[in-house]
């Protein structure tokens, strides 16, 4: 079992950067590859990014691509996702999910999942 904790989310203006946090329970942190995923209000959850377990390979959604790093420490069960040069389009929940499965942007892939964390970029 895993537990997801996301944290670090905001309000922010366009062009801003924010650092999402998220934080694992248990001691099978490092086995999982982790991904971020977001979903604005009405819309499908939507993949953002995945990283393998020692985080040596990552996989990115286009609409992020060149703006957004993933990356992670084992050593204190955390992955982060920071958030560069945001754009109103960007605003979501944004939750992190831990899975067997890389690379996959499929929601069914992952097996657990936080509680999110709230990102708006406002114009």
């Amino acid at each position: 079992q895993v537990q997801l904790v996301e944290s670090g989310g905001g309000l922010v203006q366009a062009g801003a950067s924010l650092r999402l946090s998220c934080r694992a329970s248990g001691r099978t942190f490092s086995s999982y590859a982790m991904g971020w995923f977001r979903q604005a209000p009405g819309q499908e959850r939507d993949f953002v990014a995945q990283i393998t377990t020692r985080g040596l390979s990552t996989y990115y959604a286009d609409s992020v691509k060149g703006r957004f790093t993933i990356s992670r420490d084992n050593a204190v069960n955390t992955v982060y996702l920071q958030m560069n040069s945001l754009k109103p389009e960007d605003t979501a929940l944004y939750y992190c999910a831990a899975g067997r499965l890389y690379p996959t942007a499929e929601v069914t892939s992952y097996n657990y999942w936080g509680q999110g964390t709230q990102v708006t970029v406002s114009s």
